[in-house]
């Protein structure tokens, strides 16, 4: 079930969110038989400490949540979160410590601290409600939650249950969940519809490869978001290596991510002509794959020469995002799963982005730091064009010298797009170990960030 706020409930127990700084002072207000509970049970407001207070009956009258210093709050998220953990079932209510932005930010981590991926397991866990706290907007809250859980889900299901059909289905039970049009062009038909790269990175799976095309919203700005949908990535002819292969079900985390923006954007019925493409492949191996060393013409009619066939999501995003252009869009945002070289930039826990606005990336930085939805801008750094120009053809998809592989990357991405803005995120979409907030496995980058930063990228 999609993760909500408890109902209002009188026998909520008021939670009281303390910092260690601030441990003193709170005990000073308390009665004598508080101070001497909490001082025995050693509570000092640490991070991930939490105690319940009992009253005369035995029942609770009270609980603490420690919320860490000032290092562990900046380095951390979902404090909140890592308390709640140690408490026992029941509902709360905050009643003091938080407040404006952190109070919302940790609401949303409590809602998604109860993530558990129960598709082929059932998964045990403590049912611990929250009340949703006085002064924040709490449908926005339960739209980023329910949309992160989706996103989770998606990347989280195995290609074997989640190929390009599968991706597809999800896609139309969303726009169906929301009222929003959706169509796929498949299989041969994505040569005789122009979308060449597509077919090409798709053909040799037998599970057909195709674009998906959904739009929701009559009136506002045009926002049109583009997602990589390759299910798994074998490499293809140029396989990749076990343990290379091992996560590659998140490879579709470009998609899920969008997916799970568009869910927040219609959820929250904003003003905007929303269009969503998922170009759904996956990239395998069989006698009709697609070579090194193959000359591909694209659908904007540039043609790429093939230097590896695993840098393929960058073909298939290059025919979705020409299409996207054809619309006039006031803004495009890529996301994919695209380079490992981002990740050695910046980490998994971040989401590198790309754009040539400045308003766009001011935008995007203050709201990722805002909603504790990290971010960081790479640059599309105009030099590096000449490694993407093989003299052959017009484009080189993976050139040599395994340098600044991100930045080749989006520089040819963007080839591809005919909008005044555009922004691609770079992101990983996948935890190695769980975190307050976190489960291990897939999780959503950047979505956040974007959702807050609307209202001023399309004067909302």
């Amino acid at each position: 079930m999609p993760p909500t706020f408890a109902a209002p409930d009188s026998l909520a127990v008021p939670l009281h969110v303390i910092d260690q700084a601030g441990m003193d002072d709170w005990l000073k207000q308390q009665d004598d038989s508080v101070r001497r509970w909490v001082e025995a049970n050693g509570f000092t407001g640490a991070r991930a400490q939490a105690l319940v207070v009992p009253g005369s009956d035995g029942a609770p009258v009270m609980a603490l949540a420690g919320y860490g210093d000032a290092t562990q709050q900046a380095r951390r998220r979902f404090l909140l979160a890592a308390a709640a953990q140690a408490l026992p079932s029941g509902t709360y209510r905050i009643a003091s410590g938080l407040s404006g932005q952190a109070l919302e930010t940790e609401a949303f981590g409590w809602l998604i601290d109860g993530y558990g991926f129960d598709r082929y397991r059932a998964q045990s866990g403590t049912a611990r409600g929250l009340v949703a706290p006085e002064g924040v907007d709490a449908a926005r809250i339960e739209a980023m939650a329910a949309s992160e859980w989706l996103i989770r889900d998606l990347i989280n299901t195995p290609a074997s249950d989640m190929g390009p059909a599968d991706l597809e289905a999800a896609a139309r039970d969303l726009a169906e969940s929301f009222g929003a049009g959706i169509d796929t062009i498949e299989g041969d038909d994505l040569l005789a519809r122009n979308f060449p790269m597509i077919h090409t990175v798709g053909r040799a799976s037998d599970r057909a490869p195709r674009l998906i095309d959904m739009r929701w919203g009559k009136a506002g700005p045009k926002l049109t978001l583009v997602g990589k949908g390759v299910c798994f990535d074998t490499g293809g002819l140029d396989i990749k290596p076990p343990r290379s292969m091992a996560l590659m079900k998140k490879d579709m985390g470009g998609a899920a991510t969008v997916l799970g923006l568009a869910r927040m954007i219609m959820a929250l019925d904003l003003p905007v002509q929303l269009r969503v493409l998922i170009p759904a492949v996956e990239n395998a191996v069989s006698g009709n794959a697609f070579r090194p060393g193959d000359i591909l013409t694209s659908r904007k009619g540039l043609t790429v020469e093939i230097n590896n066939t695993d840098a393929e999501g960058r073909l298939v995003l290059a025919d979705a995002l020409a299409l996207a252009g054809e619309d006039n869009p006031d803004l495009i945002v890529s996301m994919a799963t695209l380079t490992g070289a981002a990740r050695v930039a910046v980490g998994g826990d971040i989401a590198p982005y790309f754009t040539d606005d400045e308003g766009v990336a001011k935008a995007l930085a203050t709201a990722g730091a805002k909603v504790a939805d990290p971010v960081w801008r790479l640059p599309f750094h105009p030099p590096y064009e000449l490694d993407i120009e093989p003299g052959i053809a017009d484009l080189d998809n993976a050139p040599g010298g395994g340098m600044a592989g991100a930045i080749t990357a989006a520089l040819f991405l963007r080839r591809f797009v005919e909008a005044s803005r555009y922004v691609h995120f770079d992101i990983y979409a996948w935890s190695a170990a769980a975190a307050p907030g976190r489960t291990k496995g897939g999780f959503g980058q950047g979505a956040r960030a974007l959702l807050d930063a609307l209202p001023a990228l399309l004067k909302l």
